[in-house]
């Protein structure tokens, strides 16, 4: 099982931006489609975007479409997660996930997880 890591949280005003990152230590994120999960407190772990494992194909949920940008770096075995024009409805413990080759909406598809990373828009 992948072991995944994310960093990039923390507090910024609204309108702001942050970048997450995604890495696996060991193993390449080349083969896999990588998600972006987030979950306020109170609420459903939800989808905020994915990238397919060659990178050809990316999904945002509405909410998020053209304020987040998902790429990835397969030199630094890396996934991004661009975030701009912040608000704080985008408050949230921020999550990447992994499954094999295509993207998936649900987080049951996905079968690594990494820890998460809290993000914190406020002023």
């Amino acid at each position: 099982q992948l072991q995944l890591v994310e960093s990039g949280g923390g507090l910024v005003q609204p309108g702001g931006s942050l970048r997450l990152s995604c890495t696996a230590s060991g193993f390449t994120l080349d083969l896999y489609a990588i998600g972006w999960f987030r979950q306020a407190p109170g609420k459903e772990r939800e989808g905020v975007s994915c990238i397919s494992s060659i990178g050809t194909s990316t999904n945002y949920a509405g909410s998020v479409k053209g304020r987040f940008t998902v790429s990835r770096d397969g030199v630094q075995n890396m996934v991004y997660l661009q975030m701009n024009s912040l608000k704080p409805d985008d408050t949230a413990v921020y999550y990447c996930a992994a499954r094999m080759i295509r993207c998936s909406a649900l987080a049951g598809d996905f079968a690594s997880w990494g820890q998460g990373t809290q993000v914190t828009v406020s002023s």
